[in-house]
């Protein structure tokens, strides 16, 4: 890279952070542009109106329970179960509390027993009458939703105030002999609540009984510090009956329709905790939609799932909740291939995370459940692996560095108004002393997927939620110290983590440039990303920042330890005895020949010198 190229390339890039600091839209116009994507949200019916007015959806419920019950209403369909008052009943094991709601005969709330939120608050994924479980369907000529009926706790002969830490069945009557059960069983540990759809006698009431369409709403309420993290990270997974997984945007309100493949599974993620609905036979046609209320601070997304349940042999239609924590390896005991909704990242960035590093982050959770010192051990583990990657990169930035007098030797006599010439006279030094350009590149750039795999790999990493180390209360989050006034690219805060990180990234590209012999513009560019990073990761997880100080730190003891062991005198009487070699010519291939051929094409388009 020549002076003109390096020039244009900082200007660039100078042009671009402007643009980003002076172009971006204010807070006011961000909050706008939110607002109005809501609405287009709720236009399109991805959402209920009542889930951004929820004073105004209170007082109407409330206003249609005072309501007179019209006698033609008693005489429809189900029409008896119109009436009544909302009672609850809890199903409680080890591990879960569940309250079942006599309205809709649904799951009211659900409360994980043995987790807090992130102010130790009992931790609820969610509750109250913003959220919706019923079927839909036609009897006569009437459409039934039974969301907004009245179910009977029955089976069990306890009063609805009591829990029953077994199973309890909601039934929504049509006449004595024909109701629809809902019967909820819960075992003694684990985070599955079973659910059974049991139809009797009402084939001829309903139009279609082979499917029934099933509407589940829920609204997932705010658990970690930063709810701007936990936005980013939330939104619904699915899998087909062949086992793929697929998600709707995370950033984003989303919505789609799928119709060619059975569905397995359709889970509602708030980044670490879901709540998924398991159908034993499939759902046949499902509409998943996800939305964001900006004007509301208690819950992070809406999310929205209608399906298609089919029946199974015996008449009913068998499913089952799974509600508990995103962590790989318990969702993987789950069946269903639960443990695919854990994003890993993308392409082989997820079978590095997957097949490499969760299996020897398993091994040293055997050891510790200091999750700062399983990271440190991780870090030199896969430094110890990557090291003879280290030693090649160091030793060919060391020749380079050792040829920069006799380049820019070759740079006086030709001149800089000839770059082609310049870089023929370049190649022609590196084949004669035996040294690879790009030999000190290769090896950062075979690390770089490693890099971007952790970039996922913490964020998604359940056992760090909680877990403190040092000052870091919680490894899943950034480590405040200073508040700040919102301020672009940095944000309302300040990061010591991230900070302690950029600081070693910027000291270790000081001491690179020592290694390399860069000299002049070229050996500022390198302090450009560092700082860059200090906006992209200061709302990162600490312990996403501690893995990357933790790496700096002891490449600098690589580099410390291999300088010892690199003699310079020896590598230079290595380049002149190579340079003494007389040349052996053979075929050239690969990228060496490409850009010989590519220097020469340039070489003879080029305009003569003028001369002086």
């Amino acid at each position: 890279m020549d002076k003109n190229t390096f020039t244009g390339l900082f200007l660039i890039m100078v042009i671009m952070a402007a643009s980003f600091f002076f172009m971006r839209p204010n807070e006011t116009e961000l909050k706008k542009e939110r607002i109005k994507a809501h609405a287009d949200s709720i236009k399109r019916g991805d959402i209920p109106k009542a889930a951004i007015t929820p004073a105004k959806f209170a007082d109407t419920a409330k206003a249609v329970a005072n309501k007179p019950v019209d006698s033609a209403v008693l005489k429809s369909p189900f029409g008896a179960s119109t009436v009544g008052t909302q009672k609850f009943v809890t199903l409680e094991n080890k591990d879960l509390r569940v309250k079942l709601s006599t309205q809709g005969g649904r799951v009211y709330s659900v409360e994980l027993k043995n987790y807090k939120t992130f102010d130790k608050k009992p931790l609820v994924l969610f509750d109250g009458d913003r959220n919706h479980f019923g079927l839909s369907f036609t009897a006569g000529n009437n459409s039934i939703n039974t969301d907004k009926l009245y179910f009977t706790p029955s089976a069990t002969g306890l009063p609805v105030a009591e829990k029953d830490s077994g199973s309890v069945t909601m039934r929504l009557s049509y006449s004595p002999t024909q109701y629809i059960d809902y019967i909820y069983s819960l075992t003694g540990t684990g985070f599955k609540l079973g659910l059974t759809i049991k139809p009797t006698g009402l084939d001829q009431v309903i139009a279609n009984t082979n499917t029934l369409d099933l509407d589940w709403q829920a609204n997932l309420r705010k658990e970690e510090m930063d709810m701007t993290l936990e936005r980013r990270y939330s939104t619904i997974y699915y899998m087909n009956t062949d086992n793929d997984v697929d998600d709707l945007s995370e950033t984003k309100d989303d919505q789609k329709t799928i119709s060619d493949k059975k569905l397995q599974w359709v889970s509602f993620e708030a980044h670490f905790f879901s709540g998924v609905l398991i159908a034993k036979q499939g759902f046949n046609k499902s509409d998943i939609s996800v939305s964001t209320d900006v004007t509301d601070t208690t819950h992070i997304k809406q999310m929205k799932a209608d399906v298609a349940v089919s029946r199974s042999a015996d008449g009913t239609y068998p499913m089952e909740f799974f509600f508990g924590p995103v962590k790989y390896n318990l969702l993987k005991t789950q069946g269903y291939h639960l443990e695919k909704q854990v994003y890993m990242g993308w392409g082989f960035l997820a079978y590095i995370n997957r097949f490499s590093v969760l299996p020897v982050f398993n091994f040293l959770s055997q050891f510790t459940r200091n999750y700062g010192l399983i990271i440190l051990a991780l870090t030199i583990i896969l430094k110890l692996v990557l090291s003879p990657l280290t030693y090649k990169s160091y030793l060919s930035m060391a020749k380079m560095r050792i040829l920069k007098p006799e380049m820019d030797e070759i740079k006086g006599k030709v001149g800089d108004d000839n770059p082609t010439l310049l870089q023929q006279e370049y190649l022609k030094l590196y084949k004669k002393a035996g040294v690879n350009p790009l030999g000190g590149c290769l090896p950062m750039l075979i690390q770089m997927p490693i890099v971007f795999a952790f970039f996922r790999f913490f964020p998604s990493l359940f056992e760090l939620r909680g877990q403190s180390f040092l000052w870091m209360h919680d490894l899943s989050t950034y480590d405040s110290i200073i508040t700040l006034p919102n301020i672009p690219f940095i944000g309302n805060h300040l990061s010591l983590m991230c900070l302690l990180m950029t600081i070693s990234t910027l000291i270790y590209t000081y001491f690179n440039n020592q290694i390399s012999g860069v000299s002049g513009q070229m050996k500022y560019i390198g302090y450009i990303t560092p700082v860059i990073f200090l906006g992209a990761l200061n709302s990162y997880p600490s312990g996403l920042n501690y893995y990357y100080f933790l790496a700096n730190m002891l490449t600098f003891l690589q580099q410390y330890v291999i300088r010892l062991m690199v003699d310079d005198k020896k590598i230079h009487a290595q380049i002149q005895e190579n340079k003494k070699k007389p040349e052996v010519k053979k075929k050239t291939g690969g990228f060496q020949a490409r850009m010989e051929e590519m220097m020469r094409q340039k070489q003879q388009l080029a305009p003569a010198p003028k001369k002086k």
